[in-house]
């Protein structure tokens, strides 16, 4: 990262820019935040769809594979949030939502210092991310992120973050109106790095919990799984289906989005008596079942 020095008065803007948006009942409604990352099954698109089967109403969300955020934000915007819980085993993705919760005008700050370039891109790849500080480690992951291929985020068994340059002709790493408000989005939110099945801790009868794992490949060449060092296997799916069945068994509302397989199709038969599976949504790379209890 380039060397910085004190505050300067762009500095001093930002941070009254941050605390105007915190402390501004207008804000919520002129800023509209979205997803600050791009993000490989990202539910962007498949939004309405989705939303259209949730329940009525609910408590807590919860979200164990957090990713872009995509239903999140998209919740938020539309004031249907009381409380959330974010969460993910990827830790590099947790520290990106918190600095940008509680650090963001630091990120901004950051992220408008680095240059665009492949030989800067392979420079800050190659960093060591547990090097550096919060709000650092946060604007390496967005930069990344954004102008590496594809907005993929993969990494090798030695949890080295291994995507190529992307050869994008303009970048927008930093988007400042929508990252403050972000930041605002946060602000009242729990964010952890958790595996996905400690959910059943924190989730309450009345809560909704919805699970956006990487999916069930339906062919060896159509995995997504490359999130963590660790993978996400036939396993841990069988796992998943099992918090499903438990949370379900606690009158915790449950909606998930996979492949369309046998494997994440069983749920629906043991928990039938709280409520409805949902038809298969198609998308570009699978059918994304939605299970709603």
């Amino acid at each position: 990262m380039p060397e910085r020095g004190t505050a300067s008065s762009n500095d001093t803007d930002l941070q009254q820019q941050v605390v105007a948006l915190t402390e501004s009942p207008e804000s919520k409604r002129q800023t509209v935040p979205r997803p600050f990352l791009k993000w490989a099954g990202g539910k962007t698109q498949l939004a309405d769809s989705l939303l259209e089967r949730r329940p009525a109403s609910f408590n807590t969300y919860h979200e164990p594979f957090v990713g872009s955020g995509a239903i999140f934000f998209r919740l938020y915007r539309e004031g249907l949030i009381r409380r959330a819980v974010l969460a993910d085993v990827n830790a590099e993705l947790i520290d990106t939502y918190l600095a940008v919760r509680d650090h963001v005008a630091e990120v901004i700050r950051i992220l408008s210092e680095l240059p665009y370039s492949k030989e800067f891109y392979y420079a800050i790849r190659s960093q060591d991310p547990w090097t550096l500080n919060l709000p650092e480690r946060a604007a390496r992951m967005i930069y990344l992120n954004k102008t590496g291929y594809n907005g993929l985020y993969r990494v090798n068994r030695q949890g080295q973050f291994n995507v190529p340059f992307g050869r994008h002709k303009s970048p927008r790493y930093l988007d400042r109106e929508n990252l403050l408000a972000v930041s605002q989005a946060l602000q009242n939110v729990e964010i952890l790095c958790t595996p996905f099945d400690t959910v059943v801790e924190r989730a309450q009868p009345g809560n909704w919990v919805y699970f956006d794992p990487p999916y069930v490949p339906l062919s060896q060449t159509a995995s997504f799984t490359a999130y963590d060092a660790n993978g996400f296997g036939l396993r841990d799916q069988e796992r998943l289906r099992d918090v499903c069945i438990a949370l379900s068994q606690n009158n915790v509302y449950v909606m998930v989005s996979n492949s369309d397989t046998a494997c994440m199709r069983s749920p629906v038969s043991h928990c039938r008596r709280f409520g409805r599976s949902g038809p298969s949504i198609p998308t570009e790379r699978s059918a994304a079942k939605s299970l709603n209890w």
